[in-house]
């Protein structure tokens, strides 16, 4: 190699080589995994760059001018063709080259061509130390990727990463900044771009959500964004053998410009550098969504143990369905999240504000955040403030039609139908009459503490003692009165304890406010770091007139402690707290019971060993919380759920009940029809009949599908796959005549297809007979007339 910059560059390749550091070409151009170095394992690719030019950047101003005179051409004539100065004595692979070893003088001559060096670097004489730092910023670069293209084994990566080495020796030569030339085109390639593109998913699916659902679908597009801006893609080769019926033409162009404007410039900062999400559009998202998505997946699956708890749930129950409805509109012809015009009128409840530079950098995440690095400490900005001392519980928004909106599944009940309900029964002339003190008999625990909360009667606060803070009169007061109140419920408890806990600082306590004044609370201290939350104390009285002493777990004719406790879960859900802990005595076991606690636990021992406070004679119990229940209204969704299911089962009763003429046509000589002629016999019946009894459907395409799928075998189905479904069921409801109506049994097998594609990737075994057995279904149900051809 006749470049003396190469040439130069040669021991220290040979020393990398030798130390068993060219493995991958993650580790070359700094992907961020490249964790090979042996002297400094702990350090990525782009850690060690920038410790290697601050040391260069550090060196005295003869060995920066030595250093930069190996790339510079000599200026003594005009007929020196050197393009770079030698040293005539080069080091040995055993030298060091850093500060150690003596700077050349300007005075000694090039081994190649025999001017001093002084020669090589006389452009460089009146130059500032802050443009003399860039340049050795970029011969650090050079060096990396000097080194990138003789590990890399890619033919279509070696030759990016040799053109960007060509393209930073010129820039150095030249003193100018580097531009990448030729037909590549300059960034943003495509609008809108993909991060546009996912908001506008998330506005266009969820805009009707609650403000705090609508949340969680914001955190999920922006934890997929930011993987997207740090993974790692794949290879044009590697791609065309994937896709063979594309040549790979436009996939290599967006591969190339990945790499040299989003890829290398990670760790080669001379390069300038852009986010993938920023600048490329749906047309690479299309190339790599289904591969990435199914790296994605399987590496939550595999580093499950290593999300941080409060994120578990998200990730691996919300995420991977949150994908599947992405790729609809990813691979849909027709979805509007692309069109450059896109807007999405306001929600009822208010639309949630998206910025594309709320997600353009997360220095917490993309800390080592690409293809193959760690997701243990994946954290997800919950985008909700701590509540000052004692912050007023805010009361959740009155339930709408579009908040009970929700991902719909082929075949559930029709919206129309289902708005024509509620009209009904939220009409108090209709059916109800206006909500009343005067509640039936089948009313729900808390009925009357939320009816209460709605008036204004009762408050709840979260309050706690501060020693840092100025003392507020009215919390000191509401502590005194929670201190009373614990110890008046908890005549075991010795009111020493209980004041110092109701008064230390890392407690807190939920305290039900009525008439001004304490009546209730849940005292608890809450451990980020381990997960869960110990509950210490949990009482409520009651003084009024009418109204007995409350003890929790012996009476609640109020429902004051179901509803007190379905506070507590909505604020521990927006702090991403999801499991409570307590010792319940003997009085308190069996309302515990009724909020959802239970004696089986799943925290492990050592993440609360230690932790929380033992109880003689007392029982450890265990609630887990669902992010997506709101606790405080749960009662009153549920029973609207009743009445609604109620009337749409008399609407079809009766339309079932109708009474059809008999049959006369066999007094007239016939002496057979067809089983469909019969009024109020659907033909749909008997063609379905046909794939449930396992005609035709026992090829081989149909095996997977034929029993529900063991845990044995998939141990995480449940967790992801929210309603499982299989052939031995369906023909098991077939029988039971669970089949009313066709689109209930459609919905049944599309869901069967379904879930397989949401568990399993789209190149798999099990994927492949889902498409053959969808295509075998709706060829049966034209043949039948069911559907349109």
């Amino acid at each position: 190699m006749s470049d003396p910059a190469a040439q130069a560059l040669q021991p220290r390749l040979h020393q990398a080589q030798s130390g068993g550091t060219a493995g991958s070409n993650a580790a070359a151009v700094g992907s961020g995994s490249g964790n090979s170095d042996p002297v400094r394992p702990g350090l990525s690719q782009q850690q060690r760059a920038s410790q290697k030019k601050a040391q260069v950047r550090a060196f005295p101003r003869a060995k920066k001018l030595e250093k930069l005179g190996v790339f510079s051409a000599c200026k003594a004539s005009d007929t020196c063709k050197c393009n770079g100065w030698k040293n005539p004595q080069p080091p040995t692979a055993t030298r060091s080259m850093d500060l150690q070893q003596q700077a050349a003088s300007l005075s000694e001559s090039c081994r190649s061509c025999g001017h001093a060096l002084a020669a090589h670097v006389s452009h460089l004489e009146n130059v500032s130390e802050e443009e003399i730092n860039r340049l050795l910023g970029m011969v650090v670069d050079v060096e990396n990727l000097f080194m990138s293209v003789h590990k890399e084994e890619d033919t279509d990566t070696k030759q990016v990463y040799f053109y960007l080495f060509k393209l930073l020796r010129k820039c150095i030569l030249q003193m100018s900044q580097p531009i990448v030339e030729g037909s590549l085109g300059s960034p943003p390639f495509q609008k809108p771009n993909i991060e546009q593109g996912v908001l506008n998913f998330v506005q266009y699916k969820f805009s009707h959500l609650a403000p705090r659902e609508r949340q969680t679908m914001f955190e999920l597009s922006k934890m997929f964004l930011l993987c997207l801006n740090y993974w790692k893609l794949e290879t044009p080769t590697q791609f065309r053998q994937r896709s063979q019926k594309d040549d790979g033409t436009a996939y290599k162009v967006d591969y190339t410009r990945w790499l040299c404007y989003c890829h290398v410039p990670q760790s080669n900062d001379s390069l300038p550098r852009y986010e993938t999400t920023q600048v490329f559009g749906r047309s690479l998202l299309k190339s790599i969504f289904t591969v990435t998505r199914r790296q994605l997946l399987e590496k939550f699956r595999v580093e499950k143990d290593k999300l941080l708890p409060e994120k578990r749930t998200l990730i691996l129950t919300h995420f991977p369905k949150f994908l599947s409805m992405l790729e609809e509109e990813i691979y849909g012809d027709n979805s509007p999240i692309w069109e450059a015009d896109f807007t999405m009128p306001a929600s009822e409840g208010g639309q949630l504000v998206i910025s594309p530079a709320a997600v353009s950098g997360s220095p917490s995440f993309s800390k080592g955040m690409n293809s193959g690095s760690s997701l243990g400490s994946l954290g997800l900005d919950s985008g909700v403030a701590e509540p000052m001392t004692g912050e007023k519980r805010k009361l959740p928004e009155v339930l709408t039609l579009e908040d009970a909106k929700r991902i719909r599944v082929m075949g559930d009940i029709p919206m129309e139908l289902v708005n024509e309900v509620m009209m009904t029964i939220t009409d108090p002339a209709a059916m109800l009459g206006p909500e009343t003190s005067l509640l039936s008999a089948n009313a729900a625990r808390d009925e009357t503490a939320r009816l209460e909360e709605r008036r204004g009667i009762i408050e709840f606060h979260v309050i706690g003692n501060s020693l840092s803070q100025k003392s507020n009169k009215k919390i000191l007061m509401w502590l005194v009165g929670l201190q009373n109140v614990f110890s008046h419920q908890l005549p075991r408890m010795p009111k020493e304890y209980i004041t110092r806990l109701v008064f230390d600082p890392k407690h807190k306590t939920l305290a039900l406010i009525k008439d001004g004044r304490v009546i209730g609370g849940i005292c608890f201290r809450m451990f980020p770091t381990q997960g869960f939350t110990e509950i210490v104390f949990c009482a409520v009285t009651s003084n009024d007139e009418n109204t007995e002493i409350i003890y929790l777990g012996k009476l609640d004719l109020m429902g004051y402690g179901t509803h007190l406790m379905n506070h507590l879960k909505e604020y521990h859900i927006k702090h991403s707290i999801l499991y409570f802990l307590t010792y319940a005595d003997e009085y308190a076991i069996g309302y515990f019971k009724k909020q959802g606690f239970s004696k089986d636990i799943k925290v492990t021992k050592s993440r609360y060993l230690g932790y929380i406070k033992d109880y003689e004679g007392a029982t450890l119990m265990e609630c887990e919380l669902n992010p997506r229940i709101p606790y405080t209204e749960l009662s009153h969704i549920i029973k609207r759920q009743k009445e609604i299911i109620k009337k749409l089962i008399e609407r079809k009763q009766s339309q079932i009940r109708k009474v059809y003429p008999g049959l006369t046509c066999f007094k007239e000589g016939v002496r057979q029809i067809p089983v469909e002629s019969i009024p109020g016999i659907s033909k749909w019946v008997w063609v379905l009949l046909i794939p449930c009894s396992g005609y035709r459907l026992t090829h081989p395409d149909a095996w997977p599908f034929m029993e529900p799928v063991k845990k044995t075998e998939a141990p995480d189905y449940y967790e992801i796959i929210r309603f499982p479904i299989d052939l031995k069921t369906m023909t098991e409801r077939l029988k039971n005549r669970y089949y009313v109506t066709k689109k209930l049994f459609i919905a049944d097998l599309q869901r069967v297809i379904t879930n397989c594609r949401e568990y399993n990737p789209p190149d798999s075994e099990y994927c492949k007979c889902a498409n053959t057995l969808e295509k075998f279904f709706y060829f049966k149900l034209k043949e039948g007339g069911l559907i349109e051809k």
